[in-house]
């Protein structure tokens, strides 16, 4: 399944009360930064928000989305694309005239919410 992940390393050479306080920072700009995600990315039915995290792990903080296929479909968007049946002969939804063979989709903007968490100055940490 594909996911998405950014992660930052600390130096394990670091005296004890150095990598504990910056264990403790990470887990701070990690919760701020889900935090982030969570308030910009798009709600219809609650599952991208749910499958946001963060992780710190022997000096590494990690944040990402897991389980949710198409979250870079929400990220980057997609250009316009057809669709065509994958188990039946036609494609038919509630409210269409009659199946169909095909159908021509638009596309989909994009809606960042990952990136734009990634980016956001955090000065007063």
């Amino acid at each position: 399944m594909l996911s998405a992940s950014y992660h930052v390393e600390i130096n394990h050479g670091w005296p004890g009360w150095v990598r504990n306080a910056v264990t403790r920072y990470l887990h701070k700009l990690g919760r701020e930064i889900q935090n982030d995600m969570n308030r910009m990315a798009p709600v219809r039915t609650g599952r991208l928000r749910a499958s946001t995290y963060y992780e710190v792990n022997r000096g590494q903080l990690r944040v990402g989305v897991r389980n949710v296929p198409y979250w870079s479909t929400v990220e980057f968007g997609s250009g316009p694309h057809e669709i065509t049946p994958s188990t039946k002969k036609a494609l038919h939804w509630p409210g269409a005239r009659h199946p169909v063979n095909r159908v021509w989709h638009p596309g989909t903007p994009a809606q960042p919410f990952i990136r734009p968490s990634l980016y956001k100055r955090r000065g007063g940490l």
